[in-house]
């Protein structure tokens, strides 16, 4: 009897990253110490003002996000 489990076969199954390649970020996804990005909210906001870092999507009048393309764009190619 085999077992289909463990077949000696020592690859190891891709593991998902934590942060998505695309869809939507929320702020506090996006910025230490939960996220990838060691900026405080000030420094990001001055940073989206004057083009250093991606421009937010507004989804409604309380919901602003960021898509997750542009924020790996980001951390693959910082400025």
């Amino acid at each position: 009897m085999t077992n289909s489990t463990n077949s000696g076969d020592n690859r190891q199954e891709p593991t998902a990253s934590p942060f998505p390649r695309t869809g939507f970020l929320r702020l506090s996804s996006i910025l230490a110490p939960k996220g990838p990005i060691p900026v405080g909210r000030s420094t990001w906001w001055a940073g989206v003002k004057d083009g250093r870092f991606p421009k937010p999507v507004k989804l409604g009048p309380r919901i602003t996000v960021w898509r997750a393309e542009d924020v790996n764009a980001l951390i693959d190619n910082p400025r």
